[in-house]
């Protein structure tokens, strides 16, 4: 009740052009450092066909010959942009912290706490995200103020938690691996442990610290429901295991490439806000009912109407109801969860939603 009170009496507010302006320079400038960080000058890019798509990898060389590390496709043009230029790229922290700290506090815009910066850093720097994983849940949520230009409300925010996601074919193709997960989380925390697996007790899809601090990898369900609590293994995953739920798969396709306000900076990628709002509403309608599950329930919501009202704010409706149309056209399970998500939606966030679906078509949601 406390979430749908302050979203209903909250406006939205358009962050100034000028620190939009910065965050798009910070985000090029972090993918720039960490570029430069995963690649040593001693190396060579080199290209790779797999499956009929040319990919980029980097050879570094050593005494027991190059050591060779996946980089990205060479149909992503920020990738091969970078590859092209690698020796210019240069790189000042100095600066790069100070436009953080510019823009979370008088850019209006939302960084994560500490030790939620902290563990994404860690991860960041083993190699995760270029590894083309993605950051999803609430820390994830923390990065769209900056991608829409918007402010969003600290109270959206609040997070003891963090989930990382891949989508198990990048994982088993791209002939690359973090180092452990267990050991660079412990760079941030050495109370960190590995969870054995409820289900498979020699796999491991989660870690927590002495605090209770979880962090938790996902992939979608490769197949019938049957799998769902089966962990699945992830060749990338530095020897780490994913938990596979439904309806993942739609949230992290074509992920954001964007940057999460933490020192000076780290690159990540997200899921496009449209697949994160469109997600919240279907997984609202499947939470529990007791105290825990409404809780959480009423956080997806709010964080599903505040995108959406973004999104019309920005004009950005189209992409919101294109991506709407994707997940209702994607059968009758999918219908009732969204038709139930949508009924519990906050006032302001459900008029949003109407305006990007067109009103024929939002009558059939809410018939």
């Amino acid at each position: 009740m406390y979430l749908r009170k302050h979203y209903n009496e909250a406006a939205m507010k358009e962050i100034d052009l000028v620190y939009r302006t910065m965050f798009a320079e910070l985000l090029q400038r972090s993918l720039d450092a960490q570029f430069q960080a995963d690649f040593p000058f001693e190396g060579r890019f080199v290209t790779v066909p797999v499956k009929g798509k040319n990919y980029w990898y980097f050879d570094l060389p050593s005494p027991d010959g190059d050591k060779r590390r996946y980089v990205g496709p060479e149909a992503d043009q920020e990738v091969t942009k970078r590859v092209l230029a690698f020796r210019q790229i240069k790189d000042s922290l100095k600066e790069r912290r100070r436009m953080v700290s510019t823009l979370l506090r008088s850019g209006g815009m939302a960084g994560p706490d500490r030790f939620a910066g902290d563990v994404t850093e860690a991860l960041a720097n083993g190699g995760l995200f270029r590894l083309r994983a993605v950051l999803v849940g609430t820390v994830a949520f923390q990065c769209y103020s900056g991608i829409l230009g918007i402010r969003l409300p600290n109270s959206a925010m609040q997070t003891g938690d963090a989930d990382y996601a891949q989508d198990f074919a990048i994982s088993d193709e791209v002939d690359d691996s973090l180092p452990p997960i267990l050991e660079l989380l412990q760079t941030v925390d050495p109370t960190f442990r590995a969870v054995p697996h409820q289900r498979d007790k020699a796999r491991v899809v989660a870690f927590v610290n002495a605090s209770d601090y979880r962090v938790e990898f996902l992939t979608g369900n490769r197949g019938s429901d049957d799998y769902i609590g089966k962990p699945s293994p992830m060749p990338a995953l530095g020897g780490a295991s994913a938990e596979p739920l439904r309806f993942l798969d739609f949230l992290i396709y074509e992920p954001v490439r964007t940057v999460l306000l933490h020192k000076a900076g780290v690159s990540v990628n997200v899921p496009a806000p449209e697949r994160y709002a469109v997600h919240k509403l279907i997984v609202a309608s499947r939470r529990l009912t007791d105290a825990l599950g409404r809780a959480k329930r009423d956080k997806d919501l709010f964080q599903a109407a505040l995108l959406c009202e973004a999104l019309v704010e920005t004009r950005q409706g189209e992409i919101l109801g294109d991506a709407f149309q994707e997940a209702w056209d994607r059968g009758p399970s999918w219908q009732q969860a969204l038709r139930e998500g949508v009924a519990m939606m906050p006032k302001k966030g459900e008029a949003a939603l109407a305006d990007a679906l067109g009103s024929e078509f939002f009558k059939e949601v809410r018939a």
